[in-house]
């Protein structure tokens, strides 16, 4: 069945979007060879119900006929941007005419040669074709993006999605396929390998104190962008989308090293995570307007953002800004959005977060302060607030009283979407003014409420680690008994002690080290209930996560028990000399909790 596409979301009325400059090379799906890019060949010819073939250095792949396709040899500051169906061939260029304030996010392709520069994107989570073949379709999502590595064509492929666009994303990868001109390029060695020990990449919580002005843009800007900016401009801060299920733009720049570049170099920078929008605008991605989902929803968010910041080397104690764009308020959409946020804000504390929130002034900024005393709502820590006033300065004139936030809480985006130049680099920017800190909002103690214990990867974590990680570590040590100590993401004494005692008991090599054997026991502990295929629900979850860990590969985590579960279950019961059946039962639950 070829997959359907509805109308991308359409654009909040409340916000204005500028088209992007760059020249999108949009091909009519007629006739071969329409699109050629230096050096590397692409086909572009119609088929038959609806869609069309694109072939590009080896890999070919049927897409829906009005996809736009976009040649990044030919226009390399094309902005890759998924807030409307389109398929980039090429290496994203390191500067981009990328509007400030895109926001959305449908489906989309990028096809791109392995290079070193590519392979920096690779995570544990990045699945690699067989020899042979250009399909993964246990392929894992991950940040809302599915990657796939075709190293017998040698191009690495990111598809975007959404929540609800994912499975027809996962029908166009299917078509995919070699062309008798494929090249073989492998990844470098150790690609998406998790280091023993992840140390933290930024300088320290961000933004942490400062009061300047900074700004914010679409994507990441390149290194040499930063550096240039930096010796010119104004700014020493700079907004990054990090997470979020309706980031509208690809992020090849922004990986832990630029982190960790940035912030050496001076850098404050601001994570923003664009999810679910308010159920009362239009958009397709919407929180839902019941509270009790809508805060269930938030607490799913800011989940996945501390992972990304994780991911980033962005620590604990940093702030992370939920954007959600202007609405026309009424009570029970006020509702929805304050409810989302308390999820959003509550689940970012319980991981030593602070939370923030970015609206209009007029809209979601108001409804905040207007229920600022309310205890019902769990209150952000910081605001960011659109007010295009051109004012360069943390005043919210009549939609906040000046009492509130006023501890060094506040960044105003005071300009919208202008593009600056500085040093030769030229960036389609908003203005931002901020008076951010720590004064009053330090982040509470870390508990194991709603703690995250879903990763693609179960890296090894010891002492002197710190970490989305070793707080899932603390938390699974807690629950089998085994007191670390606060959670709070650094493994010291308590948490190795802890360790030692836990493999002292279940029979393992007691030093204090949660490597792969110790993360598939403390992973699989609960109750052995057995699960086959159709089986859904936590006992399912546990299962998942055990794999991961004691496989060394990306298990997706999502409870149901599918034929990607089925595979790895047998896999793993091939490897451990038990019966190969896919299903689980005291036998394989036992090896997993024993470690093996």
């Amino acid at each position: 069945m070829s997959p359907q596409w509805s109308q991308w979301s359409p654009r909040s009325p409340h916000r204005r979007l500028r088209s992007a400059t760059a020249l999108l090379a949009v091909l009519g799906g007629l006739g071969a060879s329409l699109l050629t890019a230096p050096a590397q060949a692409a086909e572009d010819r119609a088929t038959a119900g609806g869609t069309r073939t694109v072939a590009y250095h080896g890999y070919r792949i049927d897409v829906p006929a009005d996809w736009q396709v976009v040649d990044l040899a030919e226009n390399p500051r094309a902005c890759v941007r998924f807030d409307r169906p389109a398929v980039y061939l090429g290496t994203p260029g390191e500067e981009n005419d990328c509007p400030a304030h895109l926001v959305g996010r449908t489906a989309g392709l990028v096809v791109e040669p392995i290079t070193a520069r590519s392979a920096a994107q690779v995570t544990a989570a990045t699945a690699r074709a067989r020899r042979g073949e250009a399909t993964v379709p246990s392929a894992v999502s991950s940040g809302d993006s599915v990657r796939i590595a075709v190293e017998d064509a040698g191009v690495l492929v990111t598809a975007a999605h959404n929540p609800d666009t994912e499975d027809q994303v996962r029908e166009v990868l299917a078509t995919a396929g070699l062309t008798a001109g494929a090249k073989r390029t492998e990844l470098p060695r150790g690609a998406g390998q998790p280091a023993a020990v992840a140390p933290l990449a930024a300088v320290g919580p961000q933004p942490g104190s400062y009061l300047g002005k900074g700004f914010d843009a679409c994507a990441a800007p390149s290194t040499a962008a930063m550096n240039a900016w930096q010796a010119s401009s104004p700014y020493s801060a700079v907004g990054v989308y990090i997470s979020g299920s309706f980031r509208g733009c690809s992020q090849p720049n922004l990986t832990a090293s630029w982190v960790t570049t940035q912030t050496a170099n001076g850098w404050r920078l601001f994570p923003i995570d664009v999810g679910r929008q308010a159920p009362c605008t239009s958009f397709s991605l919407k929180m839902s307007a019941d509270p009790a989902t809508a805060k269930s929803q938030g607490v799913t968010a800011a989940a996945a953002a501390i992972t990304a910041a994780s991911n980033l080397g962005i620590p604990a104690g940093s702030a992370i800004y939920s954007d959600i764009e202007a609405y026309t308020s009424t009570a029970s959409c006020k509702a929805a959005v304050l409810s989302y946020l308390s999820g959003w804000t509550e689940r970012l504390h319980s991981g030593g977060y602070l939370s923030g929130f970015y609206s209009s002034a007029a809209s979601g900024i108001k409804d905040a302060a207007s229920e600022y005393n309310n205890p019902a709502y769990t209150r952000v820590d910081h605001l960011f607030y659109a007010w295009w006033n051109s004012a360069a300065d943390t005043n919210t004139g009549s939609y906040v009283p000046s009492a509130y936030w006023a501890n060094h809480q506040r960044i105003h985006q005071y300009v919208g979407e202008v593009t600056e130049t500085y040093g030769g680099y030229s960036i389609n920017i908003d203005r931002d003014y901020l008076d951010v800190g720590t004064g009053g909002t330090t982040p509470p103690p870390a508990t194991c409420t709603g703690a995250n214990l879903s990763f693609t990867a179960y890296a090894t974590v010891q002492s002197g680690s710190s970490g989305e990680l070793v707080k899932a570590a603390q938390c699974l040590l807690t629950a089998a008994g085994h007191n670390p100590g606060s959670p709070d993401g650094v493994f010291g004494s308590g948490t190795a002690t802890a360790a030692r005692n836990f493999q002292s008991a279940k029979g393992l090599t007691a030093d204090g080290v949660v490597g792969p054997k110790t993360w598939t026991a403390l992973l699989a502990r609960g109750a052995t209930t057995t699960v086959q295929s159709g089986s859904t629900g936590e006992a399912v979850t546990r299962l998942q996560r055990a794999l991961t860990a004691a496989l060394g590969r990306t298990v997706a985590i999502d409870g149901v028990f599918g034929s990607g579960t089925g595979q790895a279950v047998r896999d793993y019961q091939s490897s451990r000399g038990l019966t190969v059946d896919g299903i689980v039962g005291s036998g394989t639950w036992g090896a997993l909790q024993a470690g093996r």
